[in-house]
């Protein structure tokens, strides 16, 4: 599994690629999100994501409580086939906060605007 992180001011997407089905894969995308800890939203775009298994449920969950108690908010983002399959089977999808593509949009305007706002110590970034 390969994991992309790209942050837009306090938004942080967390793009996931290929089979979460083992520890190191697990591993990997809990690092991916940790790194995250200074941001408001950590969105995980699952549209690349092939299988989930026991680990990487794990990890979800894990994940989700880890945002929780940072006060950060961790949504998953276009489950697709295989994966939506199993979180649906595993009861678990909904404890998940899903983000639909309107959602997303509007999370990044809004990064956005974060970033071409001026502040009272530095000029826009725009």
């Amino acid at each position: 599994m390969t994991v992309h992180s790209d942050k837009i001011g306090d938004l942080a997407i967390v793009e996931c690629e290929g089979r979460l089905v083992r520890s190191e894969a697990a591993f990997t995308l809990r690092n991916a999100v940790m790194s995250q800890k200074d941001s408001h939203t950590v969105v995980l775009d699952m549209s690349q994501l092939e299988a989930l298994e026991g680990g990487g449920l794990g990890m979800l969950v894990f994940l989700q409580r880890w945002a929780y108690d940072n006060n950060i908010r961790l949504k998953l983002f276009n489950l697709r086939g295989a994966v939506l399959h199993k979180l649906e089977r595993s009861g678990l999808l909904p404890t998940f906060e899903l983000a639909t593509a309107d959602e997303i949009a509007k999370l990044l305007t809004y990064a956005h605007h974060q970033l071409c706002t001026p502040s009272a110590l530095s000029q826009p970034v725009c």
